[in-house]
């Protein structure tokens, strides 16, 4: 370990004993402004900044990226707080001369974003299917792929089987402006994807929608985004899910379940497909082995309890 390195691990280790004995913080407290640093020196080290020279816009711009990857604004004043906390500790062991943090606002929490479905509440919606149903297996294959791509509904609806990657563990996406990009895709969903490959061959498809990856049964065409949105509205009211929960639902959850899980920032961004968050360069030399390992790393169906059905 470098000079730097350690010296870092050791600030972060009196930072912990400062948060433990002078804040007599609970352990969970203390794990939970803990966790919330890591995903700050993961910005830090992906963007290249000192965590000791970081000016107020850097941490504006650190706020907007957790927005923009669909972290709340009340969860995004919680890691505020934290990021606070730490500097606070910097200055009282004369570690830095200047706040940062004096200038830096949290988002206002009137805005509204999507609700965030929980582990157990995606597996409880995906348990719910009726797999005795024709379009059983399509529709576990829609929600996996949702949820395991962070996917619009628009792409979902616009994904091609010329797309598909399956061995490779990647498929190619249509997003806005014609934009595309390369997302990984986990075990399961291209597990749920080849069951309903199998089930696909039964339906007589209409000419001009052969490559389609998600038909209708019935009319044998690409399936709507307002029927993906009803095949869900339904799934919710079945499994007792009150919230309100839409195709960018699961695109949150995905984007909020890889940063808990510590997945880096700029990762998350480039699987969304996301233009622009302050420059567009940050995006352009992203390994593409690197976005799948965070993927295999960091997201819950690639788990050892998520591979089972």
């Amino acid at each position: 370990m470098s000079s730097a390195g350690s010296n870092h691990q050791q600030l972060l280790r009196r930072y912990n004993q400062y948060l433990r004995l002078e804040r007599a913080f609970s352990d969970n407290t203390l794990e939970a402004y803990l966790k919330d640093l890591e995903k700050l020196f993961n910005y830090y080290e992906a963007e290249g900044i000192d965590f000791r020279a970081v000016t107020t816009e850097q941490l504006q711009h650190f706020s907007a990226t957790l927005m923009d990857v669909g972290i709340t604004p009340r969860s995004i004043s919680r890691i505020l707080s934290g990021v606070r906390s730490f500097y606070k500790f910097l200055c009282l062991e004369r570690e830095i001369e200047n706040d940062p943090c004096e200038l830096l606002e949290s988002p206002a929490r009137g805005e509204h974003l999507p609700d965030v479905l929980s582990v157990e509440e995606i597996d409880r919606l995906i348990a719910t299917i009726d797999m005795s149903k024709d379009e059983g297996q399509r529709d576990r294959a829609i929600l996996e792929t949702l949820y395991s791509c962070g996917l619009r509904v628009s792409e979902l609806c616009g994904l091609r089987i010329s797309d598909l990657y399956l061995d490779e563990g990647f498929i190619r996406v249509h997003g806005k402006g014609k934009k595309e990009r390369l997302v990984p895709i986990s075990p399961r969903a291209v597990q749920e994807l080849e069951l309903w490959f199998v089930d696909r061959e039964r339906i007589n498809v209409k000419a001009g929608h052969e490559d389609a990856v998600f038909v209708s049964f019935r009319r044998g065409t690409s399936l709507s985004r307002i029927t993906v949105f009803h095949i869900i509205k339904v799934l919710c009211e079945q499994a007792g899910i009150r919230t309100t929960v839409s195709p960018h639902t699961f695109r949150h959850s995905f984007a909020t379940h890889l940063l808990e899980g510590g997945a880096n920032l700029r990762a998350i961004q480039e699987m969304l497909g996301h233009e622009d968050i302050g420059t567009t360069e940050i995006y352009m030399h992203i390994d593409r082995h690197h976005l799948r390992e965070q993927i295999l790393l960091h997201h819950p169906r690639n788990q050892a309890n998520g591979q089972d059905k």
